[in-house]
């Protein structure tokens, strides 16, 4: 039994190091044949200017264009396109702007098309060709756009006929529309590999719609096979692309029932796909017509990005300069696998084909800080079981630290990617794309922390020169922090009470910003104003951003648009400032003609904005339960009023500061609600193991306080980590990150101090409460008080008699 267990052990790291081998090839492979594509604001992309037009029915104003605006938002997700731009221009004309797209004109097509669904039945053949040239032409224009367009009802009270030639040219007549895109739920592209049928398109019905759909089939199997009245004919924008037989097994009345059906053709992977994407998102409430296509550059300027970029590597090179510090080899370990951790993160990102913005990299390279937490855990819990001497070697301490931090690392990681998936599944716009670099974020940090750094640390310490010299792994000793909280033992949670008084008091005065000066919502929220000019001589885009900067203008966005013009986006803007802009860029380009000059409107729309919100609370809540369901419901409350907290006390003081709320501060804000969540799990993670252990019998709050003291080395760790990167963005990078910086390192400051301080207490005050202690604490503690005095008594005595006696 003893030979067994090295051997076991010799194959366990020599699984997981396949398993770190086969990774990073993949990884590097991915990393060196898939380039990532890069946003707008690091690369530019293309702008395509689309124009909606009325119908008989429908007048395309601004409500009818911002209709418009949604449904091209989700074609563009259906699409790939990550981190697009899509604005209302004027009340008639939507600006899309799409990074990295490699078939501008297959994605106009896409865009431009109405994609107004309806299911009809036959009523048989047209009597007449000349019908489908002439009375055909009449009938749709007058009586499609009623039943054709996307919500609306079939007309009722006409026999609403029209005729369509079907997919082999005979000409149908088609009763009036029985289903209309309203009805449908969803659409899929499928390869038919059983039935031969090829590529093909599943539609899903909702309930009402199943059911007429169950009636219209039903009514044409009443007729025999082979009559034309026996078909359902499927038309997209007048044109027939499907009109199936019923099958012969279909009986009369009956219908087919289930709420869905196929769509067949001559499909290739790509059309059946866009099809697919079109009846899933929906018709356009009007038509609309591309009326403008090019090219334009980023909106930073290449100053910015390597600012940006210089931050970055200096930041990253600080962390793992400190990790080296405090935990000397295996800290140097944990920075290769850091360094593993961000070509994982980038291989995954690329395979996907997402798109990599300047926020995104800096999230990005966050990350790598915030990855530093798992190895910390293992590393300081490696620490503690080395500090209790019930391990004979360092490499046994690691593996116990990795056995013991395990359910701190797994849980905190499981409510992120909770939180990640409803992100994805339920928002849109840059929300979903955020919850997918927080999902991958995470699973990479997994990856490297319990698999890359357990091999790396675990082949270093059983070389026999790191056996003989157990100092120089770093984790031979506990670390100045937990020595001089040993040494201390300070009872922090003595007066919750206290601590959630002065929560509250942070929480109000951070929180009347909100109400006293507003929130200050940038022009992805409001909406703004687009001026576009054609200059004599070319400007440089970095020079305009500059001298808009002195003009009072910091926050205009300025990109290339075309070979020569320039194209400036602000905020809501007076006439005046409106000429100070364009007497701006005429000193840069000498003769300047304004050649547009529109109201926009906000690029994250209501829409985007409620389904966010819905997201992020279904989030909430699932988090809470699964904290639930892993600990206890009043950790999993006391871990959303901590987070609930750090939200408030954020938003609050970029009110006070007069900061703008914009696309940038969403994604800080996102990302310090994870980082408040892990704190809060590993802290409960730490009480729940002191509750099934030997101590278990001590207070509530005691114990509280215990996990505190053996957890704030962990907490300290951490937060330095991302702090050092942090500071590195807020100083040396460009003012387009200075903003995002900040936020995060208030999010930082005030999530560590919650978890603690706000968290903790709350537990307690919600534990005494339900369990009725509260008396029998105070009892506890004047018991405890009064022991100590008899001890202090006993110890010391009172002359100089009873002292020699005493010796």
């Amino acid at each position: 039994m003893k030979r067994s267990r090295p051997r076991s052990r010799a194959h366990s790291l020599k699984g997981r190091a396949l398993v770190a081998l086969l990774v990073m090839a993949g990884a590097v492979a991915i990393a060196l044949t898939m380039p990532i594509r890069l946003g707008l604001d690091l690369r530019g992309g293309t702008q395509i200017v689309l124009e909606t037009k009325s119908t008989e029915t429908t007048k395309a104003d601004r409500e009818a264009t911002d209709r418009t605006v949604e449904v091209l938002r989700g074609r563009i997700d259906a699409l790939g396109v990550a981190e697009p731009t899509i604005v209302r221009s004027g009340d008639s004309r939507v600006v899309v702007e799409l990074p990295g797209v490699q078939d501008p004109k297959k994605a106009a097509d896409v865009l431009g098309r109405t994609a107004q669904l309806t299911v009809h039945s036959v009523l048989g053949p047209a009597e007449a060709e000349g019908e489908t040239e002439g009375e055909a032409a009449t009938k749709d224009d007058t009586k499609t756009d009623g039943a054709g367009t996307d919500g609306a009802k079939a007309p009722s009270g006409t026999d609403g006929e029209r005729v369509l030639p079907d997919e082999s040219g005979m000409s149908l007549r088609l009763k009036e529309a029985s289903l209309t895109g309203q009805d449908v739920k969803g659409a899929d592209a499928l390869f038919d590999q059983q039935g031969g049928a090829g590529w093909l398109v599943t539609v899903d019905f909702k309930d009402a719609g199943s059911d007429r759909w169950a009636k219209v089939t039903g009514e044409a199997a009443c007729h025999p096979a082979g009559d034309p009245q026996r078909r359902v004919a499927i038309v997209l924008d007048n044109k027939i692309i499907s009109s199936p037989q019923v099958d012969p097994s279909v009986s009369c009345g009956a219908g087919i029932a289930g709420g869905s059906t196929q769509i067949t053709g001559s499909f290739d992977d790509a059309e059946a796909r866009d099809l697919a994407l079109l009846i899933k998102g929906g018709a356009l409430p009007v038509p609309v017509e591309t009326i403008e296509q090019r090219t334009i550059g980023a909106t930073l300027g290449d100053e910015a990005i390597s600012a940006g970029a210089l931050a970055a590597v200096i930041g990253t090179a600080l962390t793992g300069l400190f990790i080296i510090f405090v935990y000397r080899l295996m800290g140097a370990l944990a920075t290769v696998a850091l360094l593993c951790y961000g070509l994982i993160s980038y291989a995954a990102l690329a395979a996907i084909g997402a798109t990599l913005t300047l926020p995104g990299l800096a999230g990005f390279v966050l990350a790598i800080g915030m990855a530093v937490d798992a190895n910390v855990l293992v590393f300081e819990r490696a620490r503690e079981e080395q500090a209790s001497r019930t391990r004979p070697s360092t490499r046994s301490s690691l593996t116990a630290g990795f056995r013991s931090a395990f359910s701190a690392i797994a849980d905190s990681n499981i409510t992120t990617l909770i939180a990640a998936a409803l992100l994805f599944f339920l928002a849109s716009g840059p929300v979903k794309g955020f919850g997918v670099t927080l999902g991958i974020g995470v699973l990479a940090s997994m990856v490297s922390a319990l698999v890359i750094t357990r091999v790396l640390a675990e082949f270093a310490a059983s070389r026999p020169a790191v056996f003989r010299r157990p100092h120089i792994t770093g984790i031979s000793t506990t670390g100045p922090v937990r020595d001089a909280l040993l040494r201390r033992d300070p009872f922090l949670m003595r007066r919750p009470r206290r601590w959630l008084a002065a929560s509250a008091i942070v929480l109000v005065v951070a929180g009347s910003g909100i109400l006293v000066r507003g929130l200050n919502f940038g022009i992805e929220f409001t909406g703004g104003r687009l001026l576009e000019y054609s200059t004599a001589t070319q400007v440089d885009a970095d020079r305009a951003r500059d001298a808009l900067a002195d003009a009072g203008f910091p926050r205009a966005v300025v990109q290339s648009s075309g070979d020569s013009d320039l194209s400036v986006r602000t905020e809501e803007l007076t006439n005046t400032e409106a000429d100070t802009v364009t007497k701006t860029i005429g000193e840069l380009g000498g003769e300047t003609e304004k050649v547009r000059d529109e109201l926009i409107g906000p690029s994250l729309g209501e829409e985007l904005r409620t389904d966010a919100l819905i997201a992020l609370g279904l989030a909430l809540a699932a988090q809470l339960m699964y904290l639930a369901v892993r600990f206890r419901l009043l950790f999993g409350t006391a871990a959303v009023g901590a987070l609930a907290h750090d939200v408030v006390i954020l938003v609050g003081v970029f009110a006070w500061l007069g900061k703008p709320i914009d696309g940038v501060f969403l994604a800080a804000l996102l990302t310090v609600i994870g980082y408040s969540v892990n704190d809060s799990v590993v802290l409960f993670d730490r009480i729940r193991e002191l509750l099934g252990g030997k101590d278990r019998k001590q207070s509530f709050a005691r114990l509280t306080n215990q996990a505190i003291l053996q957890t704030l080395p962990r907490t300290v760790n951490t937060g330095m980590g991302a702090v050092l990167i942090l500071a590195s963005l807020a100083v040396l990078a460009d003012d387009s990150l200075t903003d995002f910086a900040l936020a995060l390192l208030i999010g930082v400051g005030v999530g560590t101090y919650s978890s603690v301080f706000t968290a903790s207490p709350l537990a307690i005050e919600m534990y005494d409460r339900g369990s009725g202690t509260r008396p029998a604490r105070r009892k506890g503690r004047n018991a405890e008080k009064k022991e100590k005095t008899e001890k202090t008594e006993k110890e010391v005595p009172a002359s100089r008699t009873e002292r020699q006696e005493a010796l």
